[in-house]
């Protein structure tokens, strides 16, 4: 998909809102994904996202969050951290699939679906033109906005 125009996707966001991609032409967009809310490395990332928000802010670029808890856990998280930025509920996985970020992991001994944390870069144009899978925290957003400021 790398190089690739995104298909449109739709999905409920916090605030009440729904998240339509179509609707962030003309402006770069971060998509991360994480496994859960409330969890010491997703809340560490997001946190790290909403230190550097003003720095994406300042290099013309949005950011949403997107993981398969409910908008109700969603609306807790980014309450609790005081996130600037929305994040979307995916419980049917419409963009976790799209984006193939669903993959078996070994939680306590036993195989369990869940999301590999990752993070994208959507162009002004609807193009994914980087992609970071897998993802370690510790330096994660610092990488992005490097890549961001480089490209």
């Amino acid at each position: 998909m790398l190089n690739q125009p995104v298909p449109d996707f739709e999905l409920p966001a916090t605030a009440g809102k729904t998240f339509k991609l179509s609707q962030f032409k003309r402006q770069r967009l971060v998509i991360y994904f994480y496994p859960k809310d409330n969890t010491p490395g997703c809340t560490t990332e997001s946190m790290q996202f909403r230190d550097a928000y003003a720095e994406f802010q300042a290099l013309h670029c949005e950011i949403v969050g997107i993981s398969r808890d409910s908008l109700k856990s969603h609306e807790g998280f980014k309450a609790k951290l005081a996130l600037p930025f929305d994040l979307l509920s995916d419980t049917d996985e419409v963009a976790c699939q799209l984006f193939g970020v669903m993959k078996l992991k070994n939680l306590y001994g036993k195989q369990v679906r869940g999301i590999e944390r990752s993070t994208f870069v959507i162009d002004k144009k609807g193009t994914l033109v980087k992609e970071w899978r897998g993802v370690k925290v510790p330096n994660h957003v610092q990488e992005v906005l490097e890549y961001l400021k480089s490209s």
